[in-house]
């Protein structure tokens, strides 16, 4: 029916490539309604590219050019055409990436304004098992145990009015209600949530319950095997059953229940395909083929959510392309349909699974590669290399002991010290009592933050003891297993450094300069290359202690190193990332350096020697790259708009000329600020930077613009600058 009005549709607009169609349905009947028609590939085009292994965008490029479908090969098959339409024999389930996480107090109701920054997409042999593969792949707390224990003080009323509203936590809620005893009939008539999903996560939750019932001493092999088909994750058994995870993973060596791989084709299996791109199930037969040339795997980034964006796509991609060019098998895995890493022809092999402990490590233990690269995957992947390095895999590029020297504050601090480097005053505390004996010692303000996080989640500047005891409540729930950092706040200006190491020696292909002050995070920061306002010795001890911290690491690959100016040009270090960064891709293409290239050769075993790069600061470009952020302020209209050590920005733009302004122009209209050559500025600034205000007050007065501020508990009224 629906395919049948959707053809009559492109027929009548003669769309000739992409076009995407939305219908509502009413699920009473066959009535149905056209919403919109896009004539162009669209979010869901990629989406439905990667869940059918159909190349909807390489198709509508070769219509573009002139080719007809049944012209057109099937690069999947190499055997069919592209007229010959998808038929799979398993089940997709896309589930979007929400900033709530990082926006507590944002509306979390979901409605017309899409609000989510990301998806992932997970692939089984049935909806319950692709849903909760989905989940995992999330990289949210609630996934360990589908987000039940959020609701256990609700009543089943309470629990019956929150679901009445869309909103990201609705399936946890409506598991709870199941659990709690509420019908699925009923659920379906609150939510209109049609009954067939309902009841399949009603089998979920019995599944939950049987296995909390029969804890690890009952937890036999047709319970554990009926729970992997279903799509439980290890991760969620132990959890349910209150034992380490390990303790449940001890269970496959006692029991011969492992997945196995099928390959992702557009028919079915009715003609032969010839792309290895898998997905995970627990069944009989295996299509993976295992070959005997040397392989890495690549881990990726999983969604794209804000403090790691598609920036460690671009990372990834590189990389396994170097490694096809070393002659190395390169292996992909992620679950991010966004991605140019989960294209079918990226890597030799492509695995769509969550990153979890339990999927890597199967993946490994088919495959049996060389080793595993997770500096390109951001924080995700990182926080694997501990894992992954404790079962006897081997962490390619920088030891999992120089990623934890750097991530572990005492450790760190203890390097700073032996090198003579200087770092902010600061301290790590457990409690209240700890923190604040720490922030009256060096002094108001101080920048508090949990260790072993991204995107400076949960980060802020803290000026009494009354906020500092507020952030400790609600903040130490984030990080149970690490303390929370307490630095200095130093006043001053930021720059960051991307360098590249093969152990020995170090190549520093530029220095960014942020023009926003200490304290606002870098990726919120609008940041210039080749830096416009340091002088030539704050440069040097810029280098100086870049070199010096990667060599004493001994970092094999990227880092990162973010360091403080303060008024009087000393030169403080506030953190080594171990790891690419966001800025990896703006430093690659306004200095010409392959950064990722590089690096994946680094660790691969060349030397810099060996590629013909010298040492050291590279040369500065003529030209000036402005890195500029973009915001979601217009979709989470409840969102504090004040920046600071938290990340907000959901996306960034680069504006490049041989003219620093120009570049900064470029990249503030690219960003999509809207700039007026005139007209009234309202100033509301906190008491304690108004003295810096007045020059820039001054500067606007200066443009010809009207000023306009508030005083306390008065109207807007007009002001002389």
């Amino acid at each position: 029916m629906l395919r049948s009005a959707s053809l009559k549709i492109i027929r009548a607009l003669n769309i000739k490539g992409g076009c995407n169609i939305q219908y509502a349905l009413n699920p009473n009947s066959f009535e149905y309604v056209v919403i919109e028609v896009n004539p162009r590939v669209s979010r869901s085009s990629a989406l439905a590219s990667k869940a059918t292994g159909y190349p909807i965008a390489r198709v509508a490029a070769k219509i573009a050019i002139g080719l007809n479908l049944d012209e057109i090969k099937n690069s999947v098959t190499q055997n069919t055409y592209a007229c010959f339409e998808p038929s799979i024999d398993y089940v997709v389930t896309k589930v979007p990436r929400w900033p709530f996480d990082k926006f507590s107090n944002a509306d979390r109701s979901l409605g017309t304004q899409m609000k989510a920054t990301g998806e992932v997409m997970a692939i089984g042999r049935t909806f319950e098992e692709s849903l909760l593969k989905a989940i995992d792949s999330l990289d949210i707390k609630m996934n360990y145990q589908l987000g039940l224990s959020l609701f256990d003080n609700k009543t089943v009323e309470e629990l019956v009015d929150f679901i009445k509203t869309p909103s990201d936590e609705r399936i946890f809620a409506i598991c709870k209600a199941l659990q709690k005893g509420v019908s699925s009939d009923e659920i379906s008539n609150i939510t209109k949530i049609d009954i067939f999903f309902v009841k399949k996560l009603e089998k979920i939750v019995r599944m939950a319950e049987e296995i909390k019932n029969a804890g690890i001493a009952w937890l036999d092999y047709d319970l554990y095997s009926r729970a992997k088909k279903t799509g439980f994750g290890d991760s969620y058994i132990a959890n349910l059953i209150n034992v380490p995870l390990d303790t449940v993973l001890e269970l496959r060596s006692k029991y011969p229940i492992r997945p196995v791989y099928k390959i992702v084709d557009t028919c079915a299996g009715e003609f032969e395909a010839v792309t290895p791109y898998y997905y995970s199930t627990y069944e009989e037969t295996d299509d993976v083929i295992v070959s005997d040339k040397r392989k890495v795997i690549v881990i990726g980034s999983g969604p794209i959510r804000i403090g790691q964006g598609i920036e460690f796509d671009y990372c990834s991609v590189r990389s396994v392309k170097t490694l096809r060019e070393l002659g190395i098998e390169s292996i992909i895995i992620n679950n991010n349909p966004e991605t140019v890493s989960t294209d079918f022809d990226t890597s030799d092999k492509l695995y769509f699974e969550p990153l979890t402990k339990e999927c890597v490590l199967d993946i490994i233990e088919k495959e049996n590669p060389l080793g595993v690269i997770v500096q390109f995957g951001g924080q995700t992947s990182i926080n694997l290399a501990g894992t992954l390095a404790k079962e006897g895999v081997n962490i390619l590029g920088t030891s999992v002991e120089s990623i934890d020297i750097a991530e572990d504050r005492d450790r760190f601090l203890n390097l700073l010290e032996e090198l003579g480097i200087p770092l902010p005053e600061g301290d790590t505390a457990f409690s209240f009592e700890e923190a604040k004996e720490i922030a009256q010692r060096i002094g108001y303000p101080v920048l508090v933050r949990p260790s072993y996080v991204l995107g400076g989640r949960a980060m802020e500047v803290v000026y009494n003891d009354e906020t500092l005891k507020e952030y400790m409540q609600l903040a130490v729930g984030l990080s149970t297993k690490h303390p929370i950092l307490i630095d200095k706040y130093v006043e001053g200006k930021e720059v960051e450094v991307d360098g590249i190491c093969d152990g020995e020696d170090v190549l520093i292909p530029g220095i960014m300069e942020h023009i926003e002050r200490a304290g606002v995070h870098s990726g919120d920061s609008i940041s210039i290359y080749p830096p416009q306002t340091l002088d030539e010795d704050t440069k040097n001890t810029v280098v100086d202690y870049t070199v010096r911290l990667a060599k004493a690491l001994k970092i094999v690959g990227l880092f990162n190193i973010q360091f403080v100016i303060d008024r009087h040009n000393k030169v403080y270090v506030i953190e080594v990332n171990p790891r690419a960064s966001r800025t990896i891709p703006v430093m690659s293409k306004v200095t010409g350096i392959p950064m990722v290239d590089v690096a994946t050769k680094f660790i691969m075993g060349y030397k810099m020697r060996d590629l013909g790069y010298t040492p050291g600061l590279y040369k500065e470009s003529e030209f000036v790259a402005v890195k500029a952020p973009v915001f979601s302020f217009a979709k989470l209209t409840t969102v504090d708009t004040f920046l600071g050590p938290e990340m907000k920005s959901t996306g960034e733009v680069m504006g490049i000329s041989k003219d620093y302004h120009i570049a900064l122009y470029k990249a503030l209209v690219a960003s999509g600020l809207k700039i007026p050559s005139g007209g009234s500025v309202l100033l509301s600034v906190a008491d304690r930077d108004k003295t810096e205000c007045i020059e820039i007050a001054q500067a606007l007065s200066d443009l010809g613009f009207n000023l306009v501020a508030s005083e306390a508990h008065t109207p807007i009224s007009p002001v002389s600058a």
